[in-house]
């Protein structure tokens, strides 16, 4: 099957062929003809299958179809694409640019942490198309710099991410201006409850697509697992980054603070690293994309959110320095990798505290990740190879219920559950507190 068969404008398959694209992926094929119809549309798929063209090239062509739009201000907006971050907006709204560039049709992006000024100016000489993320728009609404009487099209791409960062209320709030008639695409890579009632909400008899179950979109990539104790993982991935074929990296860290302490190590250790998460300046992160899509790229240190909006071709290894809470996020991590029939490979940290969430993870893609012996992490400083007594202590399962840790740290313990002269480590209740208390003033001094 070939875009041609889509019945697509010609101006827009132009565009198509210039952008590369020969053949439709999943999404494509199957939603393109539902919008291209004017259905709602439920679509669940992961980072990377391609849904941004899946949307927005039908649009364009409904949009193209009915003549050329009004010229200058007169233009009212009339497709708007809400989404949860900066860089996904910005991306989606540079799609839509090289779909529609031999078109009439124009766009806006708009999106916090810069100034508004230049997209107010966008918005008063008039768009056709406006990407937005939530928080920005409702202060132009407030403002009343946005009319959306003429939206015709309304697309909620990352709906879950939307929820993971509290936009749900704004969202609500926004999707309660648009007019009742119009077509409603919802895109979302998971479908928890709250996720599912919003669908419900504002769709009508919508067509559900459904695609790439997420065990079948792992089958490129070489998947593997290092156990190693936490303050270990810094010299361990420094280690395989220079010991790896590594041509281009993301590396996920858990919070922003890690992200820039992991970066900060790569670079005493003489490797390019570059962070990059909500708390940096909207130039600086744009500035950080730039870099890591150049010909010599740094290793990009990302939280999930922050590299929800990173499409880039050619990256050749995903690094989980930290293993998410949920396990459908670590398929659309390694998902960034192993693109387009080319291989790729996902090496997970795990210590004895992320064993729970290695097991979830393996649980949903069905399948054991090859554990790598093979790293310079001494043996002796790994964790065993499966908790002991089928628990898992210190896991976020169990943290009120254990001290949290399944080996003594304090260098005064051999890690083999003994004093080193020889008598059973525990004692009484007071004989162990007694002893972590000592433990945390060693660590402290």
């Amino acid at each position: 099957m070939s875009f041609h068969a889509f019945g697509l404008s010609e101006p827009i398959l132009r565009a198509v062929v210039a952008e590369g694209y020969t053949t439709p992926t999943p999404i494509q094929s199957q939603a393109i003809p539902h919008v291209l119809a004017g259905r709602d549309l439920l679509g669940c798929a992961q980072t990377g299958t391609g849904k941004t063209a899946a949307f927005a090239l039908p649009i364009l062509h409904r949009l193209t179809d009915r003549g050329n739009p009004p010229k200058g201000a007169g233009r009212r907006i009339r497709v708007l694409v809400l989404t949860p971050t900066r860089e996904l907006a910005a991306q989606i709204a540079e799609s839509f640019r090289a779909y529609g560039r031999n078109t009439a049709l124009r766009q806006a992006v708009v999106f916090g942490g810069v100034g508004q000024n230049p997209q107010v100016r966008a918005l008063k000489h008039g768009i056709d198309i406006l990407v937005a993320t939530p928080g920005r728009l409702l202060d132009l609404i407030n403002q009343g710099y946005v009319d959306f009487r003429a939206v015709e099209t309304f697309v909620l791409d990352e709906a879950d991410r939307m929820l993971d960062m509290g936009f749900l209320p704004d969202v609500r709030r926004i999707i309660a201006r648009l007019p009742e008639k119009r077509q409603t695409l919802f895109f979302s890579a998971t479908m928890p409850p709250a996720i599912e009632q919003l669908a419900g909400a504002i769709l009508r008899d919508p067509v559900r697509v459904r695609i790439a179950p997420v065990q079948a979109t792992t089958e490129l990539i070489e998947q593997s697992v290092c156990f190693v104790p936490k303050h270990h993982k810094p010299q361990l991935l420094a280690k395989l980054l220079a010991k790896k074929p590594v041509t281009r990296a993301i590396v996920f860290t858990r919070t922003k603070r890690g992200a820039d302490r992991v970066a900060r190590h790569l670079n005493q250790s003489g490797i390019r690293a570059e962070a990059m998460h909500g708390n940096k300046s909207q130039s600086a992160r744009e500035r950080t994309f730039a870099s890591f899509k150049s010909s010599r790229p740094p290793i990009l240190v990302a939280t999930d959110l922050a590299a929800r909006g990173i499409d880039v071709d050619g990256i050749s290894h995903i690094f989980n320095f930290d293993l998410p809470h949920e396990p459908e996020t670590y398929v659309h991590r390694i998902g960034r990798t192993g693109r387009a029939g080319a291989t790729g490979t996902a090496i997970s940290f795990c210590d004895h505290e992320e064993r729970p969430l290695l097991k979830d993870i393996e649980r949903l893609i069905r399948r054991t990740l090859d554990v790598d012996q093979d790293h310079p992490v001494p043996a002796s400083a790994l964790p065993p190879a499966t908790p002991s007594n089928g628990s898992h202590r210190g896991s976020r399962h169990s943290r009120g219920r254990s001290n949290g840790h399944s080996q003594p740290r304090h260098p005064a313990h051999s890690g083999n559950g003994h004093h080193p002269s020889g008598r059973p480590a525990g004692g009484s209740f007071f004989g162990r507190r007694r002893k972590k208390r000592r433990h945390a003033h060693a660590l402290r001094t």
